[in-house]
């Protein structure tokens, strides 16, 4: 059973005149690992795509900031490059990339060069005359984190950041993920983030919140009365959250070893989730009323206790196996990874939120490495009917109805519900309503990486995390990985599987089990 939507008119003048308001004006944004693989596969590809798509302005101006010593010419070889492979819009349209290579520059420099930001000075004013962008800046720091500290100096003493509250052309800055490892990392970055810029002007991107199906959740429940009054203890038994991959730590085992799969997913992707599903209804479709409510939530996750930890927590780490066919070596034997790694490369987690609408209510979190499918998957399951009507009706198991939310891949909305089979006896089966992006609406939504960085030249910071959150998001977690690191091995389980069985017996105390997405 399938659910499409109604087509949508040739032309909609209440659709045609919401999209030229979301064109933003002309800027310069600076992209700070203009070579790094993030920029290579994500942020140009993206950026194309909105050309694309009509939604950048015509004297949009993108600067690659990096080591390799490129002309302007090589660096636009390299995003063509970037383009024919990993934009959602391929093939290249030859007429829009004339036009969007014409505002592709570059500036070689290190990060802790000073006459390297003089050159990226020079180069923005000079695009400033050439290509109208105003003074408008916004930068784009696809770097580790190690790095903001410098290059937040370097800008703020060659003056290329401009106080909003002055008035003039804006400045932004764009910060990737891990926002620190613990509470005290990530509040030294806040510290130094808001030296050199107003919060304001801080847009911490997590790329899960710019995928479709995560900002349809605001949709989903507060714009459909079948939903929101049921969304509360009284009818939800529980929550699940999974984000699944089948993949190992590839190359990135040397970083990954240093954070493990909670710092990764859970700390960022995975509670940015569960305050979006938990949250209140905010005073104003506004990005502080939203971004108000969110923190609430994870402020009133119950704190986990660590002397109780095989209650509520399990860690396991990847041992060999096979994945979709392929041999798969373990976790230790991964390169970059000490031999005697104690990383958890998977993690699950029974937490409480403890407020009015939740109390009780479980939300069961899982993250994992090798697993058996790349997915992300979040599923509401009610609590069961009453069932005295079919108690002696043989044919007849009343079961939970479960919402299923997917966020990757096949984006889309299910609804599972017991019907009637066929016949001339009353048996029951579980059918499910499904709703897919793609059919329903005719194309594929678009990347996360288009929403969040048009997003950032509007200024709407709705979907970026704040300062606040991220703090909390530690303080709820820190203590947890403290004991940790004082010792313990991760329960084992090979490549392939859902996890160490201990992550089932997390729900089956429960007289639960995992939804299978």
């Amino acid at each position: 059973m399938s659910l499409a939507a109604p087509p949508l008119p040739e032309t909609n003048p209440l659709r045609e005149g919401l999209e030229q308001e979301r064109v933003p004006d002309a800027s310069c944004l600076v992209i700070f690992g203009a070579s790094g693989d993030l920029t290579h596969r994500k942020l140009l590809p993206a950026l194309y795509s909105l050309a694309h798509d009509g939604l950048l302005p015509a004297g949009q101006t993108i600067v690659g900031f990096a080591r390799p010593d490129y002309t302007d010419e090589a660096f636009r070889a390299d995003v063509r490059e970037a383009c024919d492979k990993f934009a959602r819009t391929r093939p290249v349209d030859e007429a829009i990339w004339t036009n969007f290579a014409k505002g592709l520059f570059y500036v070689r420099g290190d990060f802790n060069e000073p006459e390297a930001y003089n050159r990226l000075k020079q180069k923005l004013e000079e695009c400033d005359r050439s290509r109208g962008t105003g003074g408008r800046r916004l930068y784009y720091l696809a770097v580790p984190p190690t790095f903001f500290p410098v290059i937040s100096d370097f800008l703020g003493a060659e003056g290329m950041v401009t106080d909003p509250e002055k008035g003039g052309p804006y400045t932004r800055v764009i910060i990737e993920k891990p926002f620190g490892r613990d509470l005290a990392s990530a509040k030294e970055l806040n510290r130094v983030a808001v030296t050199t810029f107003r919060e304001r002007q801080v847009f911490r991107i997590d790329h899960y919140l710019g995928k479709e199906t995560v900002q349809n959740l605001l949709v989903l429940r507060f714009a459909n009365g079948i939903f929101e009054p049921f969304w509360n203890r009284q009818y939800i038994d529980h929550v699940q959250l999974t984000v699944a991959e089948s993949i190992g730590v590839e190359k990135r085992g040397g970083y990954f070893d240093t954070a493990g799969i909670t710092r990764d997913i859970v700390q960022n992707h995975m509670l940015q989730l569960v305050s979006l599903i938990a949250m209140e209804p905010p005073v104003a479709f506004e990005a502080d009323a939203i971004r108000d409510e969110k923190v609430k939530v994870i402020r009133a996750l119950r704190t986990l206790p660590v002397d109780r930890q095989s209650e509520f927590v399990v860690r396991g780490q990847y041992d060999d196996g096979s994945v979709l066919g392929d041999k798969a070596a373990a976790y230790k034997k991964e390169v970059n990874v000490p031999a005697d790694s104690r990383t958890e490369t998977c993690v699950a987690l029974k937490a409480f939120i403890d407020n009015w609408r939740w109390a009780d209510v479980p939300f069961y979190i899982r993250a994992g490495k090798r697993l058996p499918k790349r997915v992300t998957d979040i599923s509401i399951h009610f609590r069961p009917a009453p069932s005295p009507l079919f108690r002696r009706v043989q044919g007849v198991h009343v079961q939970q109805n479960v919402l299923a939310i997917r966020i990757q891949p096949d984006e889309g909305i299910s609804l599972k519900f017991d019907s009637k089979v066929p016949g001339p006896t009353v048996r029951s089966a579980p059918v499910t309503m499904e709703f897919r992006y793609a059919t329903s609406f005719g194309a594929e939504p678009p990347e996360a990486y288009e929403r969040l960085l048009l997003e950032t030249m509007l200024g709407d910071s709705t979907l970026f995390a704040r300062r606040d959150e991220v703090e909390a998001a530690w303080s709820w977690l820190d203590p947890l990985l403290a004991a940790w690191g004082k010792g313990g091995d991760p329960a084992l389980y090979h490549a392939g599987t859902w996890g160490p069985p201990e992550a089932d017996l997390l729900l089956e105390r429960d007289g639960r089990r995992w939804r299978r997405p």
